[in-house]
């Protein structure tokens, strides 16, 4: 089973070169976009063979399409790498693992053809379609950023997608995501076929919740959709940010064996957790050292058993 992981950062270096390493396998690629914005220096010191930073680098702003911009650029640099990859992991920067990408990869084996994504039909809970159907223009467009603004207070923003993408439904959910290649190849086919809807949700807001989304959940890996494997607190969120992880989300981590959640997405194990820092590396400490004590677990039970 081999594995790209496409990964977004903006900060957070030591976070990074520590899931880098806790993720890394004999099969496995690292695909990561710094933000222009910010200071590729602190990343310069990792250098491992498996980690590919993107040459190109562009801004990207918080829920707008430089997300998903810099998404498919590591996408495309992954897709046509040699190593063949059969999954494509996309995390946030914030997100850790888990488990070892050993135990992630036998997991994608033991699981190979299903997609984990949290996705739903449009509108549900959380997501409205005026996610999707207010005019909203990019940081990039100052002038056009103000005139939809003007537009907004004027009742004047609103358009229906369905007018702009006949015969398409919308759907929505978490940005993280993993996929397999043909999954990723159809999305790569679709985009470039149908440039009037990348530039339809280019003027969307938090367009990482819908994009991706939209493109599976009207194509036929919908029916192998599962939920996705990044666990993220949004109990005490208003929607917009899910809580940084503390002392007690450590506390149920380690009291489990596996991670396993059921929710509104379903039930599933799940492998990275979201949202982690180089403010808090003692919360990372305690992941590290939670892994290593279950894959000894593991291997003494391997040994016991043979």
């Amino acid at each position: 089973m081999r594995t790209a992981y496409l990964m977004l950062f903006h900060k957070d270096p030591q976070l990074l070169r520590r899931a880098i390493k806790t993720l890394s396998s004999a099969d496995c690629g690292f695909f990561v976009h710094i933000d222009e914005k910010s200071d590729f220096q602190k990343f310069s010191s990792i250098t491992e063979d498996h980690v590919f930073f993107s040459e190109k680098r562009i801004p990207v702003w918080w829920g707008e399409f430089s997300q998903i911009e810099a998404t498919m650029l590591l996408l495309g640099e992954a897709l046509v790498s040699s190593a063949n990859y059969d999954y494509f992991v996309f995390l946030q920067g914030s997100t850790y693992p888990l488990r070892t990408g050993v135990y992630i990869q036998r997991f994608l084996e033991r699981n190979r053809g299903l997609e984990f994504m949290n996705a739903v039909k449009m509108p549900a809970p959380g997501y409205s379609l005026s996610k999707i159907n207010t005019l909203r223009y990019p940081s990039d467009k100052p002038l056009h950023h103000f005139a939809q603004r003007v537009l907004g207070k004027l009742g004047l923003a609103h358009r229906d997608y369905r007018k702009y993408l006949p015969g398409i439904e919308a759907y929505a959910g978490h940005a993280c995501w993993a996929l397999t290649r043909d999954a990723c190849t159809y999305i790569r086919r679709f985009t470039t076929a149908n440039t009037h809807f990348v530039e339809y949700f280019r003027n969307t807001f938090a367009p990482d919740e819908s994009f991706f989304h939209t493109i599976i959940g009207n194509s036929p890996f919908r029916a192998n959709l599962r939920k996705n494997l990044v666990y993220a607190d949004w109990s005490a969120s208003k929607g917009d940010h899910p809580a940084v992880l503390n002392d007690e989300h450590l506390r149920f981590f380690e009291a489990h064996e596996k991670v396993w959640v059921e929710d509104e997405w379903g039930a599933g194990e799940m492998l990275f957790a979201r949202k982690l820092s180089d403010d808090r590396l003692d919360l990372v400490e305690r992941i590290e050292e939670m892994i290593k004590g279950r894959e000894d677990h593991e291997v003494t039970s391997l040994a016991n058993a043979s």
